[in-house]
């Protein structure tokens, strides 16, 4: 009964997300990847300057966007200071948008269990990114949390990630293909999705074969140089099955006072452009 029951919630969540997209028209991801040596100097002046440059973003995007994705790595740069404004931040967002904790964890079990712990438990974010180098040890505990998400390292945009990604076993087989045919077994699409590079975008077909029904976190769209078009034609399903990150494109669009402001514009450009797409695709 109590599968059961779990199941049915998961269900509803991921019902849920394909809601806010449809009612939206946008499967835009904001990335706050908030830098104290980036966000305007006047904010300096105010006690809690990344918290206030989030709230900011937040305040012009939540209408746009359907996730958030803070990178964790910026905050706990910060010490305990950086992971208060993590919180702040947190507590901030909207209930019914999703957030996405970029820690890109991966351990033994035991330590990814604590992992979970502090994300799932204390800090309360829906989902965080995964690396699977060290196997199911790695992923298995954060699929043991009722109504959360792991979201599975695939296939990355930077230039290092072809190091390992794409080499080939005596069949052939790339190794990113082998991680996704692998890993999908130990959950499904109800609580797994997988984080594919934009700028692979002509390979999005390719996984399509693999996991049809998963969601995508696809990062790189803007200043890294991803092509939204591309990102859909070879990505997307029949329920959209994608979340388009962009970070430093919308956050960092302004320098000055009106930096929400010229996010906002950068934002509504993407969510316009994917409402053109959803519309077309009639979803």
């Amino acid at each position: 009964c109590g599968e059961i029951k779990r199941r049915h919630y998961f269900r509803w969540l991921r019902k849920e997300l394909i809601l806010q997209i449809k009612q939206k028209q946008s499967f835009l991801c904001v990335g706050l990847d908030t830098d104290i040596e980036k966000i305007p100097n006047y904010l300096l002046e105010l006690e809690d300057p990344i918290f206030e440059f989030n709230k900011q973003i937040i305040d012009v995007t939540k209408d746009l966007c359907v996730a958030y994705k803070p990178n964790i790595a910026f905050y706990e740069s910060m010490g305990v200071s950086g992971w208060n404004s993590l919180q702040k931040t947190l507590d901030y967002i909207p209930k019914n948008i999703f957030t996405i904790a970029d820690a890109k964890r991966g351990d033994i079990g035991n330590t990814s269990n604590m992992y979970a712990k502090a994300f799932f438990e204390n800090m309360n974010f829906d989902s965080i990114t995964v690396a699977p180098y060290m196997g199911s040890d790695s992923v298995t505990p954060f699929l043991k949390f009722k109504t959360k998400w792991a979201i599975v390292l695939v296939l990355t945009s930077n230039k290092g990630g072809l190091d390992f990604q794409k080499i080939e076993d005596g069949n052939g087989k790339q190794l990113f293909k082998q991680v996704l045919e692998t890993s999908s077994k130990w959950g499904d699409d109800e609580n797994m999705m997988y984080v594919v590079g934009s700028t692979r975008a002509e390979q999005l077909s390719e996984i399509r074969e693999i996991i049809p029904n998963h969601f995508l976190l696809v990062p790189g769209v803007g200043a890294q140089g991803g092509n939204l078009k591309e990102v859909v034609k070879y990505g997307m399903n029949a329920n959209c099955g994608l979340l388009v990150n962009s970070s430093r494109g919308i956050i960092y669009a302004g320098t000055g006072t009106d930096f929400a402001e010229k996010a906002r514009i950068e934002a509504q450009k993407l969510q316009q452009e994917m409402a053109a797409i959803l519309s077309e695709k009639r979803i």
